[in-house]
């Protein structure tokens, strides 16, 4: 079984604003989370948030020790979320097993032991994509439907950006200790995420696009509003968004995307909205 970590560093607005394209890639985006058969994770300092894509092909994959976080076990004071966008899978913890099919997710409090994978056709295999940030005290695990989504309906399309945003972790719909995780769908024609942009310098995000043809590229804008910068992004790509960071896209076709945050609340709608005249 392979289990990979990376390590980000935090980088300032100072330094991001000076880096060439693929300064800007290697400080923020996540290039090969699903790999068949391996376990990928990437731990950003951006509030100890972990990224991962979890591909089981053959035998059951399991995260039980990341040395990274410095404790015995994975989820000793960490929680975890978990949606498949492959395959029919399952994710079993504490003894039980969760049946995940395509865009169901699972959530997992602090201290439940450690986590295998599973595909129920390796020839069709589960995309397991998996978000944890550190926890203080412990909330139930919850398995999480698409039906089971708050819906939020935004943005029209003459503005080219109808959406819908299911909010999988979410207070409305389970708890959590402070990871907020939902899902955006796209209605045909409509391009634009998150725009007009903002900022919530009190939590970070971290998107995953999805749901793209081959050729499909999402340009993601980032970077602080008076000093914007861009990476392209292909299918089952992330980007790392620090809390001064604007965090907006527009695709060449339709896309999806998961966006996870962490940090000081569990309020959705704190966030400093940025005017148009004001990007740069």
């Amino acid at each position: 079984m392979t289990l990979s970590v990376s390590v980000r560093q935090v980088v300032g607005p100072e330094d991001a604003a000076r880096r060439n394209t693929q300064g800007l890639r290697d400080g923020f985006v996540i290039e090969t989370l699903f790999r068949p058969g391996e376990i990928n994770l990437t731990y950003s300092h951006l509030d100890r948030m972990i990224v991962g894509g979890v591909v089981p092909t053959g035998e059951r994959l399991e995260i039980d020790r990341v040395a990274e976080t410095g404790t015995d076990q994975f989820l000793e004071r960490r929680e975890v979320a978990i949606i498949n966008i492959g395959g029919a899978g399952s994710v079993s913890v504490g003894g039980k097993d969760y049946a995940l099919g395509f865009q169901e997710g699972v959530y997992i409090g602090m201290g439940e032991g450690a986590l295998g994978f599973a595909s129920d056709d390796p020839a069709e295999p589960a995309l397991f994509y998996v978000l944890s940030a550190p926890a203080h005290r412990k909330c139930p695990t919850v398995h999480i439907t698409r039906d089971m989504a708050k819906k939020v309906h935004l943005g029209s399309a003459e503005e080219s950006n109808h959406r819908t945003i299911n909010q999988y972790v979410h207070p409305d719909v389970c708890e959590s200790c402070q990871l907020l995780v939902g899902l955006t769908i796209f209605e045909p024609g409509s391009v634009w995420n998150t725009m007009p942009a903002h900022v919530h310098d009190r939590r970070m995000e971290v998107y995953l696009y999805f749901g793209m043809q081959e050729a499909t590229r999402v340009f993601h804008f980032m970077g602080e509003p008076s000093e914007t910068r861009h990476v392209v992004l292909k299918n089952h790509e992330a980007v790392l968004s620090p809390g001064w960071s604007i965090h907006s896209g527009a695709g060449t076709g339709r896309y999806a995307f998961i966006w996870a945050m962490a940090g000081d609340n569990m309020s959705f709608t704190d966030m400093d909205k940025v005017p148009m005249e004001s990007l740069r």
